[in-house]
């Protein structure tokens, strides 16, 4: 029935109409003046039709201009989120996988070595990126303070990786600020994201044998923090540079 409906039942019976009159007019059973005026009956009902769809696709066309007009308006309202807090029952998959989809360089710029210090730890972060072999460098930063920690925990585990040569050697400098950071880029483009963390509570709990972060923030690649967050650590890579040149041709 439903598709019995869909057919144009005025074009049908027009049609029908026309071959009912063109017989009678063959089998002179119907003048010539009556089958004139068939067709300007049919003619006219033609036209009322073609007017009814006018009408039809006029009020469907100010439906759509509407439509589009406020789900203009709703995105103009909706922007994306510059930047995702991930709190403490997603931090450990969410750090995991920026690891996995990070590319080229990677930059670990103030982060507490001691939790690598569990290999689990280490197995699901450090690792997944030093085995990920979209990149191609891993480069850390880090406070003066943490060089004990680091070649005592973290150095022997990551010379037992085969791919532990992509790990440049750690540039070691004076960090007073509290901000602890992992910068990649997360496509091929140079797209780039970083997590976020802040040393002290509430963000990061200091317990009896590491420091355990408890929320980051996921900036997206987008957000104009992304660009100051890598002036930072280029600030801090560059300073150390410079120092160690001085050092060496004194």
């Amino acid at each position: 029935m439903k598709r019995i409906l869909k057919y144009d039942w005025d074009a049908i019976a027009g049609i029908i109409a026309a071959v009912a009159a063109i017989l009678m007019h063959f089998l002179h059973i119907v003048e010539s003046d009556v089958l004139l005026m068939i067709a300007v009956v049919l003619i006219a009902l033609l036209f009322l039709r073609d007017l009814r769809r006018e009408r039809q696709g006029e009020h469907l066309g100010e439906c759509l201009t509407r439509t589009e007009q406020s789900i203009n308006d709703i995105l103009t309202y909706i922007q994306p989120h510059d930047v995702v807090l991930v709190g403490p029952q997603r931090i450990h998959h969410s750090m995991e996988d920026f690891s996995r989809r990070a590319c080229n360089e990677m930059l670990w710029f103030h982060v507490c070595p001691l939790m690598f210090k569990r290999q689990l730890v280490f197995d699901a972060l450090l690792k997944t990126a030093i085995e990920n072999t979209k990149v191609k460098s891993i480069q850390f930063i880090l406070d003066h303070s943490d060089r004990e920690i680091w070649e005592k925990e973290v150095a022997p585990k990551i010379n037992n990786c085969p791919s532990g040569k992509k790990v440049r050697e750690t540039i070691w400098t004076s960090i007073s600020d509290g901000v602890s950071v992992i910068i990649s880029d997360i496509d091929k483009e140079g797209r780039a994201e970083c997590l976020l963390s802040f040393w002290g509570e509430p963000f990061m709990a200091r317990t009896l044998n590491n420091n355990v972060p408890r929320y980051i923030f996921h900036v997206q690649s987008h957000s104009e923090l992304i660009g100051r967050m890598i002036e930072v650590v280029r600030n801090y890579r560059i300073s150390e540079r410079g120092s160690n040149i001085v050092e060496n041709i004194s």
